[in-house]
């Protein structure tokens, strides 16, 4: 029978024994004497003991390296609590604590390691736990010994009947940013790269409290306890109702475990907000990320079956293999974890919902959370599928008129057309066009918003009647054309081929120059068929695509590559397809602008992105810069990422016909004649002033480089550092031969053109 509940307290202290850091050492009665087991920090492995016997030593029965450094032995000496310890520079006393098993013996108890947590989120812990699941007992390792956790959670637990431990925390090895890990703690749940701040140097975050903690709280009290659940603070269990029908409590599974271990699978939860002023509590995590599953692991287990000598570390016991598809649901309570932080940064408020588990669970634990706003849906705007293109535009006038003329071919009705900026007369033929009733054109506002060009349109455009009553709307560039694949090549066959989409993304397929130098003002879907092979993961950029969506206000705003602000308890109705009609998954609905090899296709439709055109208009493009990323020169960089000509791409031109029609009939206009020629001759006047510059000039004697137009069609030969670094890392040995299809070459990040040189002469 297991002695009456208390609470008591305990230290672990670290010593030096004959030049090895002891971190613990407790032993037990056993057959013939005592067993002994000790862990040590030492950067000498095994070498620091004698493997031969001597008398009065203890007999070395177990030595192991757990991890780089940290040792754990097992010794067998006669009945005294003071371990001779055979070392090769002669025999040390070493002083042993008694085991304290007998506390738990037959107990369902939990190890618990406390950061930070209150007395008050403990109590609740256990309060919720011995509750739902029969928890007896505890072990807390308490990181935080001044806190005084002992003499605060007393008076929380007296009635509960508790058997409580509390261990604090080992004394550091060394002094802050001297022990193992001491300056290297970053959360393991924070979120991306903003990972939380430790509130002090921790050295439990070295291997100690990774490696051998649990094996020291083991040995010491819970060894011959009935089942033990590991779980931090900030996990809680789910009901038992929540698991599989008729489950039982957690410990009664593990102990009918085969192995008697029972795996435990945890989902980040989150507050949608604590109320000021107050900390955050269980009950305030009412909500999931819809987009993120299960990622955390822990273990519930029956030490006996399990057998004691199995090691028990952080996320498994080893040597065992729990079945995973009968694990049980525990919650990471986000806002416990991380003290003070409010739920957006700790994850993006887009993807949290409210999960009906987590509302009961608040319930059951009698507490108010806030709720989550709830949104409404708007109805399908207009049944005819109006279309409309939202762009920006800087000296591009020789192109307005074939992707006006394209774009109403195949079924866009309206254009709204930002510019800034403009010398070429880009915005007078767009005034002249919206007098003619077929665009809209605006003077882009982004110096005063304080916005790049292209994100001020997009949120300027937001308050236009003509993207409000579109069904349909798009964000798009006057170098990209839509290629419609199926039916007739329009918008209406691709809205028939996909009835239930209300996204539909367009990969892009990148269009190089082909060769071409000089600048014709003949249509570029004619001229530039040379593009990327469909299948082309590197540079990231050759994946990115656009997005058709339903304005049925699911999001928020428009966005560059997809509309942004997803309304996160509307994700469900989100029916987005790529372009072969395969449904995105789930965790791209949120802000994904790229696609991936299980998402992209184009046999429905893709972007054609004619980036670079010809040699000659490229200057052009890199003259008057970008309209998102502003600081950024579009280089010999941008044209070798860009500039794909490996493959063929002719599926456009059938459009071409119907295209000619249309623009035929635009230029019949003499206004529209007129202008089109004026900003024609103004392209070819600030190609030929360029040309005149003489380092223009030889950038373009780069660009048309036989080097240049070789590495352009074996882009897919290269790994991401080369894109990054740009073309003048590749050796002319690469550049200049022919390769087989898998030939691949690659450089290490930040290597410059002599180190790729080397590299490859290595090679």
């Amino acid at each position: 029978m297991p002695p009456a509940p208390r609470l008591i307290r305990r230290s672990l202290t670290a010593e030096t024994i004959g030049g090895l850091a002891c971190l613990d050492a407790v032993s037990w009665p056993a057959a013939g004497g005592r067993a002994f087991r000790a862990c040590f920090a030492t950067g000498t492995a095994a070498t620091g003991f004698d493997p031969v016997s001597r008398d009065g030593a203890a007999t070395l029965t177990e030595l192991r390296d757990v991890s780089g450094g940290l040792l754990v032995a097992g010794f067998q000496a006669d009945s005294s609590a003071t371990l001779a310890l055979p070392l090769i520079g002669g025999i040390t006393a070493l002083r042993s604590d008694e085991a304290e098993t007998a506390l738990f013996t037959g107990l369902n108890a939990a190890i618990l390691i406390r950061c930070h947590e209150t007395a008050e989120t403990l109590a609740g812990w256990l309060i919720w736990h011995q509750r739902q699941h029969g928890l007896q007992g505890a072990v807390i390792v308490d990181r935080l010994p001044a806190y005084g956790l002992a003499r605060a959670l007393q008076p929380l637990i007296r009635n509960l009947g508790l058997q409580i431990v509390i261990l604090d925390c080992p004394v550091p090895l060394g002094q802050p940013g001297q022990g193992p890990g001491a300056d290297t703690y970053l959360a393991p749940d924070a979120p991306g790269k903003d990972r939380l701040p430790p509130p002090s140097p921790d050295p439990w975050r070295a291997p100690l409290g990774a490696m051998l903690i649990y094996g020291i709280v083991k040995w010491r009290v819970l060894a011959r306890a009935r089942a033990v659940l590991n779980l931090d603070i900030s996990d809680l269990l789910a009901p038992v109702a929540e698991a599989a029908a008729g489950a039982a409590p957690v410990f009664d599974r593990a102990l009918a475990a085969p192995q008697g271990v029972l795996l435990l699978t945890g989902w980040r939860v989150y507050p949608w907000r604590v109320r000021a002023g107050a900390d955050a509590a269980f009950g305030d995590h009412i909500c999931k990320p819809f987009d993120a599953a299960a990622t955390q692991v822990r273990w519930c287990a029956a030490p006996e079956v399990a057998g004691l000598e199995a090691t028990w570390r952080q996320s498994r016991i080893s040597y065992t293999r729990p079945d995973a598809a009968d694990s049980f649901p525990f919650y990471r309570c986000m806002a416990i974890r991380h003290p003070g932080h409010a739920s957006a940064v700790l994850a993006p408020k887009a993807s949290l919902i409210e999960d009906a588990g987590l509302l009961a669970l608040a319930d059951q634990l009698g507490h108010k959370p806030i709720r989550a706003p709830k949104s409404v849906a708007a109805g399908t705007r207009d049944a005819a599928n109006r279309t409309a293109i939202v762009t920006t535009m800087k000296n591009e006038g020789p192109f307005i008129l074939e992707w006006l003329a394209y774009h109403r071919v195949i079924g866009v009705d309206d254009f709204l057309i930002y510019s800034n900026d403009c010398t070429d007369g880009t915005d007078m033929m767009l005034e002249l066009l919206q007098q003619k009733g077929l665009v809209q054109h605006r003077d882009n506002p982004f110096r005063s918003m304080d916005l790049k060009p292209q994100h001020a349109a997009l949120q300027a455009a937001e308050s236009e009647a003509l993207i409000s009553d579109a069904a349909w709307v798009v964000c798009m560039d006057v170098d990209e054309f839509i290629s419609v694949k199926t039916g007739d090549g329009t918008l209406a066959a691709l809205y028939a081929a996909l009835p239930g989409a209300n996204m539909i993304s367009m990969t892009w397929r990148l269009f190089g120059n082909a060769d071409v130098e000089t600048y014709q003002d003949r249509f570029i879907t004619g001229q530039f068929t040379r593009c990327a092979p469909e299948l082309t993961r590197k540079p990231h950029h050759a994946w990115g695509f656009k997005t058709l969506f339903r304005r049925s206000g699911i999001f928020r705003k428009l966005g560059v590559h997809r509309p942004k602000g997803l309304k996160p308890d509307l994700w469900d109705r989100i029916h987005w397809f790529n372009g072969s009609g395969k449904r995105m998954p789930v965790e791209m609905l949120r802000n994904s602008w790229r696609s991936t090899l299980t998402t992209y296709g184009y046999d429905l439709v893709s972007l054609n992105h004619y980036a670079v055109r010809s040699a000659d208009s490229f200057l052009v493009k890199r003259d008057r810069g970008r309209v998102n990323h502003v600081d950024r020169d579009q280089g010999m960089n941008y044209w070798f990422r860009m500039n794909f000509n490996a493959d063929q791409d002719l599926s456009i031109r059938r459009m071409i016909p119907a295209l000619q029609a249309e623009f035929d009939r635009l230029l019949a206009d003499p206004d529209i004649r007129a202008a089109h020629d004026h900003v024609v001759a103004c392209h070819r006047k600030r190609i030929a002033e360029l040309r005149a510059d003489p380092v223009q000039s030889a950038f373009y004697a780069e660009l048309v480089s036989d080097r240049m137009q070789r590495l352009c069609r074996m882009q897919g030969h290269f790994g991401s550092n080369v894109f990054t670094a740009g073309p003048e890392v590749i050796p002319d040995e690469v550049a200049m031969r022919d390769h087989p299809p898998d030939f691949f070459f690659t450089v290490r990040p930040g290597a410059d053109s002599t180190e790729a040189a080397n590299e490859e002469a290595q090679a």
